[in-house]
């Protein structure tokens, strides 16, 4: 063998080594990738999971707030019937003068008066509130003295000087 092909086989084995050498990183790199694809696959699973928790949530989020509704109609309906009824009754009750004329015993002034009460508020539950004026912005209230670091506790209280608003100590 001559010195041109021995030259030529360490040059093929150099080549093959090298191939090598890149075969097994780029093995290495496609492992990763097989493995980040895999770590997405079930992310992108869990986060479909959710996404249908999710959506079951708010259907039932919608169904309790259907219920809650009716309920609370059937309530106002009910308390609108009883308001009525209530109205009707303080209409056809007999007048405080009618009855003081007839000779009965009066009825006590606390309960007649709890019962005017009541129909005022009954009528004026039905009647539109006025518009409330936006509250006026209140001005920031003065900054706080602060004691110093030098005031001992049990001395006589002395007049203190207030410290400078933002300064850090």
């Amino acid at each position: 063998m001559s010195i041109v092909a021995i030259g030529m086989n360490l040059m093929l084995a150099g080549l093959l080594a090298a191939a090598l050498l890149m075969g097994y990183r780029l093995n290495a790199r496609l492992k990763a990738l097989r493995d980040s694809h895999e770590g997405f696959a079930k992310a992108v699973a869990e986060l479909d999971s959710a996404a249908a928790r999710a959506e079951q949530g708010l259907a039932d989020l919608r169904a309790a707030t259907d219920e809650a509704h009716d309920a609370l109609a059937d309530r106002i309906e009910k308390a609108r019937a009883l308001t009525a009824k209530l109205d009707r009754q303080l209409q056809s009750a007999p007048s405080p003068v009618s009855r003081a004329s007839r000779e009965e015993p009066a009825v006590d002034d606390d309960v007649e008066r709890v019962a005017h009460r009541l129909g005022a508020m009954l009528s004026g539950s039905r009647e539109r509130r006025p518009e409330r004026e936006p509250l006026a912005r209140r001005e920031a209230p003065a900054p706080r003295v602060r004691p110093s670091l030098d005031d001992d506790l049990f001395d006589q209280p002395t007049e203190r000087q207030p410290s400078r608003a933002g300064a850090r100590r």
